[in-house]
Parts: C-alpha cells; sequence; structure tokens
C-alpha cells in the first residue's frame, strides 16, 4: 500500500513525496539523549560534579574524625550543587552580562548592583569628520534661516506637525483646558528676536572637558570609545571620525564599506569597555569568566552566531549564554506573566511573555525611539523659528545638547501646557559659551507623542544601506530564509506598507550582499519541533498558503466591541516588501497586536496581559508615559474598563537596566547549565549547539 501511494502522488506530480525507509524507523539513531553531544556533556558534568562533591565530603569526613568532630553534611543540600559553591563562594562574581543597544552598551558583573554604561560610539582617524561628510540632521530641505517654515522640512512634515498642534488643541479644550488663540505667534516672534549671550570660557563654571588629543598624529591613539569618542573636538587634529555599528538594532551597514571592519569595530567595543569598566585588562584572565549576553527577541541568526563565535575564540570565555530581551526584562522584575514593552533610543520590541518563556507569535520590533522624538523635537523647534538655527545633530557637542534639552522640556502631562521660557548654554571647543533663552509651547508634548503617531518621525532613511554587506540567514537545504518572524510583526509591516508611505522605500535594483548560508539542521530535526507552515511559507505538500498574518487594528476599536478587530486576512508580505519596509506602527496599537496574537481567543488570558503590561527602556522614562498610554488603551478597549494596567518596573527599579538587571539574576543561578555553551561543543558543533542550547526555539 506504501509503494502504491508513492507511485500514485508520483504521477500526480508531487516530487516530495519519499518512500518510508524501515531501516531509519527501527534504528535509535539521534533518539535517545545520550547520543547528543550537547546532552551527553551535561550528563558528564553532572557526574563529575557528584564525584566532586563526594571526594569533598570524604575528606572533610576524615578530616574531622583525626579532629574528634562528626562531620555534619547539610541535608538541603542538592547533589547537582559543587561544594566550592555550597561553602559560600560569591556565585556570579565571575559572570560578565553584557546587554547592547543603538545607543548605550551597558555591562557589569553577575554581582553588581547596576551595570557601567558606555556609548556604543567609536572614533576613528578618517581626513574629514561625519559632520563635514554628511547632510545636517534633521535634513532640511534649505539652509536659509529666512526661508519659510513650509520650506525648512518639506510640507509632508508641515501637515503632519500642524494637524498634530490643532487636533491637541481640540483635545485639551474638551478636557476643559484653557488654550490661548495665539501661543504658536508668541512663540515665534520671541525666538526669532532674541540673539544669545556670550560668556567667556574662564566665567563658565560648567565648561565641559574636552578629550585632548596629542598635536603629533603618529601619538595620537588610532581610536577612542564612549564618552571619550563623543568629547572629541570637532576640528581636532587629526580628525577623528565617529561611528554607530549598531542602529535600529541592527548592524549599521550604512556607514560601512567593509563586513570586517563593521564586525572589528562592534566587538572592539565591547572589548575595550571590558577593559576599561571592567578593569580586566589582561586578556588571558577572560578564560576565567562566563558571559550572559542579551539579544532582541526577534533576532538575526547570522549576527548571533557570530558573537557566539567572537565570545568563544576570540574573547576566550569558557562559556556563554543567550538570553532575550523579554526573558531578561521578566527576570529582573521578577514577573512570570506580563507583556513587556522595551522603548529603546532606536527601537521599541514589545512581547508577552507567560511562565518566564516568549510566546512566539506576539514579538514585535518597531524601528523607533526615543532618539526619533530628540530629532522631531529639534524639528519642530526649528519649525517655530528656534534662535539656534544652526542646530545639527551631526554635530557631537549638538547631539549631547540635544539630548539635554528633550530631557528637560518634553512630557506627556498636559495640564501646565502653555507658553514656557527656557534657556540653555552651548558650548563647543575653541568658542566662548553662547547662553540662549527661547520659548517654547506645546512641542515638548507633540515630540513623544510621535509614538502614537509615528508618521510624524523621519522614516525614510531607516532602511539604507540594508542588506549591502550582511545577507539574510538561509536555510543550507531549501534556501529559504530562516531568521525568526512573527504573525505580529507581519501585521506590523502590513500596517506601515498600507499607511505610512514614508515607511517604504524604492524596490531595489539588485541586491548587493552575496547569500550565506548558516550552518543550521533542517527544521524537521527529530529532537526539535518543526516550525508552523505559516513561518515556513508552504504546508507539507509544498503548496504555498495564504498568511496567517492578522490586520492591524483599526483607529475605531470601540466601535464595534464584539467584532475582531484583528481578523486573519490578507496575504502574507514576501521577503522584498520585508526588505524595504520599515515596522512602524502606532504603540498602543502594536501593543493591543501583540496580546492579540499571544492570548488568542482565551479571553482570561488576555485580561491577564492587558493588567500587566510593564513599560521598560529608556524612553518610558518621559513624564505620564504610562498613564498616557493607559489612556490610550482604555479608549481602544473599552470593553475592558478596569483590567488595563501600565506600570513601571516594581521595586523602584531603573527602567533602562532592567532587562541587564534580569541577566544578573539569571548569571548568578546554579542550576542554568542546560543553557551555557562551551568550548566543547562549540569546537565540535559549531553554531549548530545553539539548537539545543537555547531556553527558546531557535
Amino acid at each position: 500500500m506504501v509503494g502504491r501511494n508513492i507511485l500514485d502522488g508520483l504521477r500526480k506530480g508531487k516530487k516530495d513525496v519519499y518512500a518510508l525507509n524501515v531501516q531509519y524507523v527501527r534504528s535509535e539513531f539521534l533518539k535517545r539523549d545520550d547520543q547528543v553531544l550537547a546532552l551527553r556533556l551535561q550528563q558528564e558534568e553532572r557526574l563529575n560534579a557528584r564525584k566532586k562533591a563526594a571526594v569533598d565530603i570524604d575528606r572533610a569526613r576524615a578530616y574531622g574524625n583525626q579532629d574528634g568532630v562528626a562531620y555534619d553534611q547539610d541535608a538541603d543540600l542538592d547533589e547537582d550543587v559543587t561544594m566550592d559553591d555550597a561553602m559560600g563562594e560569591n556565585y556570579g562574581s565571575k559572570t560578565i552580562v553584557i546587554d547592547i543597544g543603538s545607543q548605550n552598551l551597558r555591562l557589569g558583573l553577575a554581582t553588581d548592583a547596576l551595570p557601567k554604561t558606555v556609548p556604543m560610539v567609536i572614533a576613528r582617524k578618517a581626513p574629514r569628520t561625519e559632520t563635514e561628510d554628511c547632510e545636517p540632521r534633521p535634513k532640511r530641505l534649505k539652509l536659509d534661516e529666512d526661508a519659510a517654515a513650509e520650506e525648512l522640512f518639506g510640507e509632508e512634515f508641515a501637515k503632519e506637525y500642524n494637524s498634530m498642534a490643532a487636533d491637541f488643541k481640540i483635545s485639551r479644550r474638551a478636557n476643559k483646558r484653557r488654550v490661548l488663540p495665539n501661543s504658536r505667534e508668541l512663540v515665534t516672534k520671541w525666538n526669532s528676536t532674541n540673539p544669545p549671550d556670550l560668556i567667556s570660557e574662564h566665567n563658565d563654571p560648567l565648561r565641559i572637558d574636552w578629550t585632548e588629543i596629542p598635536a603629533d598624529a603618529r601619538s595620537a591613539p588610532d581610536y577612542l570609545i564612549g564618552t571619550a569618542a563623543l568629547r572629541i573636538p570637532e576640528k581636532s587634529k587629526p580628525r577623528y571620525r565617529l561611528r554607530w555599528p549598531l542602529q535600529h538594532g541592527w548592524l549599521n551597514e550604512q556607514d560601512y564599506d567593509s563586513r570586517n571592519m563593521l564586525y572589528r569595530d562592534f566587538f572592539l567595543i565591547i572589548e575595550e569597555s571590558i577593559k576599561i569598566e571592567l578593569e580586566l585588562t589582561n586578556k588571558r584572565e577572560w578564560n576565567q569568566y562566563n558571559c550572559v549576553f542579551i539579544i532582541p527577541d526577534l533576532y538575526e541568526k547570522l549576527f548571533v552566531s557570530k558573537i557566539l563565535e567572537e565570545l568563544i575564540r576570540d574573547f576566550g570565555f569558557p562559556k556563554v549564554c543567550f538570553m532575550q530581551e523579554s526573558i531578561a526584562a521578566s527576570f529582573g522584575a521578577g514577573f512570570s506573566t506580563a507583556c513587556i514593552v522595551d522603548m529603546g533610543a532606536q527601537k521599541t520590541s514589545i512581547c508577552c511573555v507567560e511562565d518566564g518563556m516568549c510566546i512566539e507569535d506576539c514579538r514585535v520590533n518597531l524601528k523607533y525611539g526615543g532618539y526619533d522624538v530628540t530629532d522631531t523635537f529639534v524639528r519642530m523647534m526649528l519649525f517655530d523659528k528656534f534662535n539656534y538655527s544652526e542646530f545639527n545633530l551631526m554635530k557631537r557637542h549638538d547631539f549631547l545638547l540635544a539630548e539635554e534639552l528633550k530631557e528637560r522640556f518634553t512630557t506627556l502631562f498636559d495640564d501646565n501646557i502653555s507658553v514656557q521660557f527656557g534657556d540653555f548654554h552651548l558650548r563647543a571647543h575653541g568658542q566662548e559659551t553662547r547662553k540662549y533663552s527661547f520659548k517654547i509651547y506645546d512641542e515638548g508634548m507633540l515630540a513623544p507623542m510621535g509614538f502614537f503617531r509615528p508618521s510624524i518621525f523621519s522614516n525614510a532613511s531607516k532602511l539604507d544601506g540594508r542588506r549591502t554587506l550582511i545577507p539574510p540567514s538561509v536555510d543550507l537545504y531549501d534556501n529559504k530564509r530562516n531568521d525568526p518572524l512573527s504573525i505580529a510583526q507581519l501585521a506590523v509591516v502590513s500596517y506601515a506598507e498600507k499607511n505610512i508611505p514614508s515607511a517604504v522605500t524604492a524596490a531595489p535594483t539588485k541586491i548587493s550582499a552575496p547569500l550565506l548560508g548558516t550552518p543550521m539542521p533542517p527544521s524537521s530535526t527529530p529532537s526539535k519541533p518543526k516550525l508552523p507552515s505559516h513561518l515556513n511559507g508552504a504546508a507539507d505538500d509544498g503548496t504555498p498558503q495564504t498568511s496567517v498574518a492578522g490586520s492591524p487594528p483599526p483607529e475605531d476599536l470601540d466601535a464595534d466591541p464584539s467584532a475582531d478587530p484583528f481578523s486573519v486576512t490578507g496575504i502574507q508580505p514576501d521577503t522584498e516588501i520585508l526588505d524595504r519596509t520599515v515596522p512602524i506602527m502606532p504603540l498602543d496599537q502594536a501593543i493591543l497586536t501583540c496580546i492579540h496574537q499571544a492570548s488568542g481567543t482565551d479571553e482570561r488570558k488576555r485580561r491577564d496581559f492587558l493588567g500587566s503590561i510593564m513599560l521598560i527602556g529608556g524612553a518610558s522614562k518621559t513624564p505620564n508615559m504610562g498613564g498616557y498610554l493607559e489612556q490610550r488603551l482604555r479608549a481602544a478597549m473599552p470593553q475592558y474598563p478596569k483590567e488595563i494596567l501600565v506600570a513601571p518596573p516594581p521595586r523602584e527599579l531603573d527602567a533602562s537596566v532592567i532587562v541587564w538587571k534580569g541577566g544578573s539574576v539569571f548569571g548568578k543561578l546554579r542550576m542554568t547549565n542546560d543553557s551555557w555553551i562551551g568550548q566543547v561543543e562549540y569546537d565540535r558543533l559549531g553554531s549548530r549547539i545553539l539548537n539545543y542550547k537555547c531556553m527558546w526555539h531557535w
């Protein structure tokens, strides 16, 4: 009967139907734990630990009998814990936890209370600086100070900005707030008629300590990282060019011409930070330290494989463990079930965690964050005739100044929004300090509101250089992409393609980066479950299937509470659309999309996730961000009037370091040896070991 079915299938054109291999079914190859190298090494490690513990107990008992003191073994001691750990060694003091971000790198030992924060930037010698080679940022259509406001950033931005201001004015009047009709005119007139005051450098008590560069180019360092790089004068001799190897959660392929140089700068920042911040200057000592490395929920396999190779080969760590951001956040906060919203500098990730594990289909990665708020805030002030018209975020002192102004003046409290007076000091190397006095109205409120109206952000250049140096990961057997992708992320891409034209770039003419396969076993390996058909792009018979990507929730969710706003319709976007579409969506809609995919039809689970939304990340520190988000979610889901709750991390933990804190908690646990990748395992299996060692489905 089997042979007859095979022949019938071949006559019908089904080429992927094969005869049953009786010998393979009867064999026990890779069907027992002792035949898998990773599991066998774990069993051997446990056995060696038991032997060592038994020898130590016998030695202690013998010494006790010699002294006439009976040895009392601790009955609560776990048999898998070695005696060194049980005798009080500070477990975790030899574990380094690394959390990378587009703007900051956080690292420290697992026993540290707080991590060290290092700007994720490197400065190298170059003929010209980044300011001299690149256009001013925010990008202007005209550099004329007397040009009309609409001509500075284009009609699209002017239309969107004026629309947001009008909607904000209507909402304030609806909330019985006082609104003056000529507030914008007062701001524009003041800013355009008040020049700065000059302060001599010796009279400025808060002058900046710039990084000193030797006059002799041969004795000047080849590179500098972190804060020292940001403090290099613009017109230093020799010139230095700043590079940020990580942008929007991806490797920054736009600013590099070589893949090797991009990787080199990325790992050089990490290496120098370990030497400087952790005072581990001798690299030979690193073989005594383990490493916990935090990666995004939606990661790229080639990138993670490269990180593993460098940490094992170059850094010399004996053991390495990878954790996803949302899992680390749940560890740090102590929550087993929550909806984690991580608002970083250039990306925002959303994921629902249940029982300490990420729900795969609900993972969302949005390409906007706190830096977009900074850029938009500066554009809004320049639109209103800001008296420092030469503002350029590519300049190092202007970038630091913009971050300072954002922290001081942006808020989501609309109680006291009125014409406000402010000032700041502009400190540039070799120039007198300039004190600017200015006025703002609603710019500090409208800029962070861009999280809920991302079309105001500058999205056109976020995909520049994408896939020119590093290709996507593909399976060696069927040549299909095997990077993780979720249903919720497909919904976000579909929303951006239909509703935000600036998020879609033109179709590329050719792919510059050559395709590279990752040495991954096929998804049908007996030891791992098969990928769902919607992620493979095809069913078992090879027939293309329609997508299960849910359509994004409409803005009028409260029109019909009984209807399901997340209905599964539409066709799954192809890889070309994914590569040229920036995944952005209003934050409240993205959270609801994530929760819907995580809960499905389970009403109890949906209520649990709606009541445990946790805001983390540096961008979440905007005043009243949680309260404003909760208000938007309640308006979108009126059928849950009391269940929705948005809260910061518990116990007054710093929202920007909660992910690193979770990695440090994991690094201090003794019974997590199943997740650690050793050098012997990597030597024999390479990156394929990730299939057995990751806490999630690789």
